[in-house]
Protein backbone atom coordinates (compact mmCIF):
# COMPACT_ATOMS: atom_id res chain seq x y z
CA UNK A 1 0.00 0.00 0.00
CA UNK A 2 1.31 3.49 -0.52
CA UNK A 3 1.84 6.22 1.84
CA UNK A 4 -1.62 8.28 0.39
CA UNK A 5 -3.34 5.43 0.57
CA UNK A 6 -1.77 4.70 4.62
CA UNK A 7 -2.72 8.24 5.30
CA UNK A 8 -6.10 7.62 4.06
CA UNK A 9 -6.98 4.76 6.23
CA UNK A 10 -5.04 6.63 8.69
CA UNK A 11 -7.57 9.44 8.96
CA UNK A 12 -10.62 6.93 8.48
CA UNK A 13 -12.33 6.50 11.85
CA UNK A 14 -14.86 4.26 10.63
CA UNK A 15 -12.78 1.39 11.08
CA UNK A 16 -9.94 2.16 14.27
CA UNK A 17 -8.32 -1.13 14.04
CA UNK A 18 -7.00 -0.78 10.29
CA UNK A 19 -6.92 2.92 11.46
CA UNK A 20 -4.61 2.16 14.46
CA UNK A 21 -2.52 -0.35 11.85
CA UNK A 22 -2.15 2.29 9.31
CA UNK A 23 -0.42 4.98 12.33
CA UNK A 24 1.83 1.61 12.67
CA UNK A 25 2.65 1.73 9.47
CA UNK A 26 3.52 5.75 9.49
CA UNK A 27 5.60 4.95 12.77
CA UNK A 28 7.66 2.33 11.09
CA UNK A 29 8.51 4.83 8.36
CA UNK A 30 9.01 8.16 9.79
CA UNK A 31 11.04 6.02 12.52
CA UNK A 32 13.12 4.30 9.32
CA UNK A 33 13.72 7.92 7.58
CA UNK A 34 14.34 10.04 10.94
CA UNK A 35 17.14 6.98 10.99
CA UNK A 36 18.58 7.80 7.61
CA UNK A 37 18.56 11.53 7.96
CA UNK A 38 20.23 10.95 11.34
CA UNK A 39 22.97 9.56 9.44
CA UNK A 40 22.97 11.62 6.63
CA UNK A 41 23.86 14.84 9.24
CA UNK A 42 26.31 12.61 10.98
CA UNK A 43 28.24 11.59 7.12
CA UNK A 44 27.72 15.63 6.55
CA UNK A 45 29.79 16.23 9.75
CA UNK A 46 26.30 17.42 12.14
CA UNK A 47 26.87 16.96 16.07
CA UNK A 48 24.14 15.23 17.85
CA UNK A 49 23.14 18.83 19.26
CA UNK A 50 22.75 20.26 15.52
CA UNK A 51 20.56 17.17 14.97
CA UNK A 52 18.64 17.31 17.90
CA UNK A 53 17.60 20.84 17.81
CA UNK A 54 16.93 20.23 13.68
CA UNK A 55 14.15 17.46 15.39
CA UNK A 56 13.18 19.71 17.92
CA UNK A 57 14.60 17.41 21.03
CA UNK A 58 17.27 17.23 23.21
CA UNK A 59 20.87 15.98 22.52
CA UNK A 60 20.21 13.09 24.86
CA UNK A 61 17.11 12.28 23.46
CA UNK A 62 18.32 11.58 20.01
CA UNK A 63 21.72 10.33 20.92
CA UNK A 64 19.66 7.59 23.34
CA UNK A 65 17.41 7.01 20.47
CA UNK A 66 20.15 6.53 17.67
CA UNK A 67 23.79 6.02 18.87
CA UNK A 68 23.60 2.55 18.81
CA UNK A 69 21.64 2.44 15.59
CA UNK A 70 23.92 4.32 13.60
CA UNK A 71 25.85 3.13 10.90
CA UNK A 72 29.06 1.69 12.86
CA UNK A 73 31.25 2.80 9.95
CA UNK A 74 30.21 6.94 10.22
CA UNK A 75 32.60 9.14 12.02
CA UNK A 76 31.06 10.71 15.09
CA UNK A 77 31.97 13.89 15.94
CA UNK A 78 32.58 14.16 19.65
CA UNK A 79 30.80 17.14 21.71
CA UNK A 80 34.20 18.50 22.79
CA UNK A 81 35.85 18.06 19.20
Amino acid sequence: MESSQIAAVAADTSDPKAGLRAVASFRILADTLELRQVEAALRAGMKWQAIADALGVTRQAVHKKHSKRVDPTIPILRRNA
